[in-house]
């Protein structure tokens, strides 16, 4: 733990990755070509209406640039191979986690509209790491063999309490004992709050960390069950 905040996240460093990605945050930024949005989730507090500039959503649901720095940080620390990520949105959070990484990122959306958007910048800065599968997430899920392991999957999909259990429940499976499991806005509502408790007292859950908006959760074996809350 204490290497990880203090060779990670606490690491005051200047990346050539930080610079791709705030120019891939902004470029999004920019675009304000409107698209209609197909909600799974918990749907919007800012949004009234499923028309949505490709802007808009990049700034109100899209990761933070300080966040999807610290993604980019971890996904390098750790060094990570494999990513799955439940929630591709307009796609910040799947290039952090693949620029300059030797991450392959799988990354699922239910919304074909944002899911092209996408695809689409991430084509324009070659991010030829990244897949995107759209459709329901349970009907995706499925095709992904048990043998299939991975070594960070990220929750950013759905936020709501049955929904975050269940995707839990069905993706443990697919760790090995060095896996990390990263849970968007652990604390966006009463329900995703009573969720997260439940996630740290899984028996395979070993430590957790509660950064305010992020839940990790780690499963290695060696570890003593501990909880931890720090704010990133």
């Amino acid at each position: 733990m204490y290497d990880l905040l203090t060779k990670c996240f606490y690491k005051k460093e200047k990346q050539a990755s930080f610079l791709k990605l705030e120019k891939f945050r902004k470029k999004i930024l920019q675009d304000k070509q409107p698209i209609i949005v197909k909600d799974f989730g918990a749907g919007s507090r800012v949004f009234k209406s499923n028309e949505r500039q490709i802007s808009a959503i990049a700034k109100n649901a899209g990761i933070s640039a300080k966040r999807a720095k610290l993604l980019n940080k971890l996904i390098n620390y750790l060094e990570i191979q494999d990513a799955l990520e439940l929630g591709t949105s307009v796609g910040i959070a799947s290039a952090a986690m693949a620029i300059d990484t030797n991450a392959n990122v799988l990354t699922l959306e239910g919304c074909p509209e944002t899911a092209g958007v996408a695809q689409r910048y991430f084509k324009d800065f070659q991010l030829n790491n990244i897949t995107v599968k759209v459709g329901e997430f349970d009907n995706l899920l499925k095709a992904i063999p048990d043998s299939k392991k991975y070594d960070l999957i990220y929750f950013d999909g759905n936020h709501q309490k049955s929904p975050t259990l269940n995707y839990f429940q069905k993706l443990l499976p697919l760790i090995h004992n060095n896996s990390v499991f990263l849970f968007d806005d652990i604390h966006w509502s009463q329900e995703m709050e009573e969720a997260w408790e439940e996630i740290k007292s899984h028996p395979k859950v070993k430590v957790t960390i509660d950064s305010f908006y992020w839940g990790l959760v780690f499963f290695r074996k060696e570890q003593e069950k501990e909880h931890f809350t720090l704010r990133l």
